[in-house]
């Protein structure tokens, strides 16, 4: 927290392109919800870089995260938006993180999660699966439950189970918990909750991602999996026939893994936060 003690949230690029049109938004949303400047958002100049489908080269997102992580005037991180691209960064960022990053909260999702996981099994601590920047203007009680937690580390705008489940808990989207499991970034997920969501993917991938996860000795030493919303599933001819929770379920049964119900997490404005560990 600087002088003033105004909290600062240094918004980040890790992944995909990010549009000047969306800051100004969020900008405006600030400047409406908290005229007082409680809450400052920054964002990195690097967020509005172009290279192909990223924000910047590989070094260019690289070198932002770190400047941001490490710089003690920025409070927290928020990720600027998913897409993809962090796993091409998390290996060479995450060695050059100081003990000032260690202190912040991260918040993201969807592609940010190859960061938050390496993250995590790096040993930080205050890590959460929960709407980004981009996320902000979609739904008023969306943006302030995301920043309150970001300011704070508390906020009501977490997802309900774990009020009364006091088990570690995380939460990924599963193509990229899919993705990074067996890698370096991969974390220890012993006795924990796994909460899992998804858009835009097939009945017949979901079902190909399930059996690949499942089959990690790994994860099947996880306390359980909790299924978020899976939306926007794309069609395929013929129609798999099962629905993505009966799917998880055959799949958790196949592996022996409990299956423990609905999470309230997804690719929506209704995402909602879930800190990495203990609640």
């Amino acid at each position: 927290m600087d002088g003033s003690n105004r909290v600062k949230i240094g918004v980040v690029c890790a992944s995909s392109r990010f549009s000047r049109e969306r800051a100004d938004a969020i900008e405006a949303w600030m400047a409406q919800h908290h005229p007082d400047r409680d809450v400052a958002v920054v964002f990195h100049p690097a967020c509005f870089l172009k290279h192909g489908h990223f924000a910047g080269d590989d070094r260019a997102r690289a070198e932002a995260f770190v400047e941001f992580a490490n710089d003690p005037r920025i409070d927290a991180v928020w990720f600027g938006r998913g897409g993809y691209g962090s796993c091409r960064i998390a290996e060479a960022v995450l060695p050059r993180l100081n003990a000032v990053a260690r202190k912040k909260r991260y918040l993201g999702y969807s592609d940010a999660g190859s960061l938050l996981a390496g993250m995590y099994r790096a040993g930080f601590k205050h890590l959460a699966h929960g709407p980004m920047a981009s996320d902000a203007v979609r739904h008023d009680a969306t943006a302030e439950g995301a920043i309150t937690w970001l300011a704070t580390g508390r906020s009501d705008w977490l997802e309900p189970s774990l009020a009364t489940d006091p088990r570690p808990a995380v939460a990924f989207n599963l193509t990229i918990l899919n993705e990074l499991t067996g890698t370096v970034l991969e974390p220890d997920l012993s006795g924990h909750v796994l909460m899992l969501e998804e858009v835009s993917e097939a009945a017949y991938r979901i079902d190909r991602m399930m059996f690949h996860l499942t089959g990690q000795a790994s994860i099947r030493r996880v306390a359980g999996i909790r299924l978020g919303r899976v939306s926007d599933v794309t069609p395929n001819d013929p129609d798999f026939g099962q629905t993505p929770e009966e799917i998880v379920r055959y799949w958790c049964l196949r592996s022996g893994i409990e299956f423990l119900g609905q999470a309230d997490i997804g690719h929506d404005a209704a995402n909602k936060i879930v800190p990495f560990g203990r609640p």
